[in-house]
Parts: C-alpha cells; structure tokens; sequence
C-alpha cells in the first residue's frame, strides 16, 4: 500500500490493469484446461466406436465431452447419423459444417486473448507515463525552489521508478501468459483437425460401403 500510495495516481489504472488480466488469464487457463483434457483419448475412442458401427454410442460420447474437438466430431457425427437415415445432403455439406462448427470454437478459444495483449502493451506506456509525470513533478520542484536539491527531487523521481516498475512487473507475466495460451490454442487446433479428418474419413468409408462415392 506505500507503494501503491507513492506511485502516485497513475498505479490506480495500472492495479486495474493487473485485475483484468489476472482474472482473464484464471478463466482462460481453466478453459483451455477443459477443452484439452483427454482429447486424444476422445479421437481414439470416437475412432474405435465409428469402425465397429457403433455411431449411436459415438454421438452419446461426443455429447457428453465437453471441448471443441467434441463439437467437431458431434457437428459431423449428426449428419453422418442424418445421411444413413436417408436425409438429403453430400460430403461436401459435412465439411462445410465440420468448418463452421470449427470457426465457432476457435473464436471461443481465442476469446480474451485479444485483452491481454492489450494489456501487455498498454501496461508498461501507462508505467513510462507515470515516468514522465514522476519526472515533471521533480523539475517543477526545482522551479519552485530556485535550486537543486535531492530532497525537492526524491519524490517525482520515486514516482517515476515505481510506476515504470509496476507497469513492468504486469506486462512481463501477461506477455508469458498470453504465449503460453497461443501455443496451447494451437495445439487443440491440431486436436480439431484431427477430429474433422476422422468424421471425414468415416464419411468416405461410408460412401465407399454404400456406393455414394466420394464425388457425391
């Protein structure tokens, strides 16, 4: 609190600033945790059911998964189910949903990121203002007083380096944060493929069982 009390009024935006991105980073680390627990176990075990023949209990599988891989395979799994009954409809209306399904995820996943990269940049220009602030009051000092003396200086200077530190101290992890969530996101990405390649390729096994070919 003496810190926060020295820095001067500008800690006030930087302490939000912290706020944000600490409660952004929690909610993005559990959803990511979330999306990404046993995706691979989910793929193998989607996989294993749709050879067998076993859509119905692939489906009930994918529905009970939460993540975007299970919203993937959920999305194309449907219209598998929907084509078999005899519902109009061509691979390529498969992919195009498998496409849309996977936008939609992807724009969930990378929601938030965009706040702490903001934050990251915005945080140590707050600190530098602070700077700035910190050194104007110091030279007014010495204005007022006609002279230099480091009691008359100490206090602009103090707010200087406080606000430079904390703007520091909330863009470094921030930034770390926000490269760490990147290479998760990529990562289910690639879980995300996958998952549309195998709803895909069962489409194709289907076809080429029941004589639609891969054209239709």
């Amino acid at each position: 609190m003496t810190l926060f009390n020295d820095g001067g009024f500008m800690m006030y935006p930087l302490v939000l600033c912290s706020l944000i991105a600490l409660g952004v980073m929690i909610a993005k680390a559990w959803t990511l945790w979330v999306a990404h627990r046993e995706s691979q176990k989910l793929l193998d075990e989607i996989e294993e059911l749709t050879e067998s023949g076993r859509l119905e209990d692939a489906i009930a599988l994918a529905e009970e998964t939460r993540g975007p891989v299970a919203a993937i395979l959920l999305s194309g799994l449907r219209r598998v189910q929907e084509r078999k009954a005899g519902a109009h409809g061509t691979g390529a209306d498969i992919q195009k949903a498998i496409a849309t399904t996977g936008v939609i995820e992807l724009d969930f996943l990378e929601r938030g990121l965009a706040v702490l990269g903001t934050i990251a940049n915005v945080a140590p220009m707050l600190g530098f203002l602070g700077t700035v602030i910190g050194m104007i009051i110091a030279f007014q000092a010495i204005e007022i007083a006609g002279q230099v003396e480091p009691g008359l200086v100490a206090g602009g200077i103090k707010v200087a380096l406080i606000t430079t530190a904390a703007g520091l101290t909330i863009a470094i992890p921030v930034n770390v944060g926000y490269n760490f969530f990147v290479t998760r996101i990529d990562r289910l990405i690639q879980d995300m493929e996958e998952g549309a390649q195998k709803v895909l390729n069962l489409i194709w096994s289907i076809e080429d069982r029941e004589g639609y070919g891969r054209a239709s």
